[in-house]
């Protein structure tokens, strides 16, 4: 095992980053919408009520796999495998064609208390990415994926990224490349509101790291890894076509949000929450009540940004060309959704959250679902 890179007290002087943001929007649609209830708008606006819009028509949901144990990250192997996480198990699973699951490894040394445990996983170049709470905090690590007859396992562990702190709440945890081939990884501010702002500390912010864990030399502040910082709980990170960069965050007691990210951006938690962060601060391009919304995973396909909603029970739309369309689908069918992701064939692949202990299971959950779009 390499020795991993711990970043602690490396920003100099960290500071708002830029102050504007141009205006974007998701878009959403399905075969059993209901009506929206969100306020949406530009960093300028103070957000209006929006309107139930059909932005896509999607098909029935159909399991691909049930029986997970509170699952909590979607990833897609070079091949097409699909792979998830088991937030307290720490175990990685394979979804096969049959419906069934086989344990490609089990995580060594994860703490799963409240929030904590195995959370994201990312997939590049061979290699499995994988965020984890540890004894001393969260931790992203990277496995080769090595072949069996029985499909991909775990090769030899490297630590990728230390020292991110961890708490019951508010870790984070999302994974995911970029376009320009780097790792973006998605922090809490692990119950500490202040340290989202704090030059010292990679709670609440959003990192960006080459794939073995070294920090850019163009990345918005030199020698570390923060990319953007004032964030509560970043849950899902996603791009589109034209390389915006979309993120999805946890309010307090609220507004949960939609970001779009930029270099160096300053998102206001826990001076701002929603829109209305004053100077320095970037406003978010859409949100939503808390107790409507808990927006998980993103995923954007075409011109529209989908999010898994927790508290919310819905999957949600958004058009990115006028944030204040939207759309959503399965109103309380699915319970908790957590995560989404669109399969090689353009579907979405959709993954419930009802045994994480704020759910309630119905028989069968938690399951992955596929949703056929048209």
């Amino acid at each position: 095992m390499s020795r991993p890179r711990v970043f602690r007290a490396l920003l100099p002087l960290l500071v708002a980053g830029p102050l504007a943001v141009a205006c974007a929007a998701e878009p959403g649609n399905s075969a059993t919408a209901v009506s929206s209830t969100a306020s949406t708008g530009s960093s300028s606006s103070s957000g209006s009520s929006s309107s139930e819009e059909t932005l896509l028509r999607l098909g029935e949901p159909r399991d691909l796999a049930t029986g997970l144990q509170a699952p909590w990250s979607i990833a897609l192997t070079d091949a097409g495998e699909i792979l998830l996480s088991e937030r307290d198990t720490a175990r990685i699973l394979q979804v096969l064609p049959d419906g069934g699951t086989r344990v490609v490894g089990t995580l060594d040394d994860v703490v799963a208390r409240g929030e904590g445990g195995l959370l994201g996983l990312a997939v590049a170049d061979g290699f499995l990415y994988s965020y984890a709470t540890g004894p001393d905090g969260n931790r992203v690590t990277r496995h080769l994926l090595e072949d069996s007859p029985e499909g991909p396992v775990l090769g030899a562990e490297e630590e990728i990224l230390a020292g991110i702190p961890s708490a019951t709440t508010h870790n984070g945890g999302r994974l995911a490349f970029g376009p320009d081939g780097m790792l973006y990884i998605s922090t809490g501010d692990s119950s500490e509101p202040a340290l989202a702002q704090d030059p010292e500390s990679l709670a609440g912010k959003i990192l960006r790291v080459t794939p073995d864990g070294s920090v850019p030399e163009d990345n918005p502040f030199p020698g570390s890894p923060v990319y953007s910082l004032g964030h509560r709980n970043v849950q899902g990170l996603a791009w589109g076509a034209d390389g915006t960069f979309y993120a999805s965050e946890f309010g307090a007691s609220t507004w949960d949000e939609l970001n779009i990210i930029t270099p160096g951006g300053n998102y206001g938690w826990p001076a701002a929450e929603g829109p209305g962060g004053g100077e320095g601060h970037i406003d978010p391009v859409a949100w939503w009540n808390t107790a409507d919304a808990s927006p998980s995973g993103i995923a954007v396909t075409g011109d529209t940004v989908m999010s898994a909603n927790l508290r919310g029970n819905v999957l949600r739309a958004v058009d990115t060309n006028d944030p204040a369309r939207q759309q959503q689908f399965f109103g309380g069918e699915l319970g908790r959704l957590r995560d989404v992701a669109v399969s090689p064939e353009g579907d979405l692949l959709v993954l419930t959250n009802n045994t994480d202990g704020r759910g309630n299971p119905r028989e069968g959950d938690d399951r992955l679902l596929v949703v056929p779009v048209s």
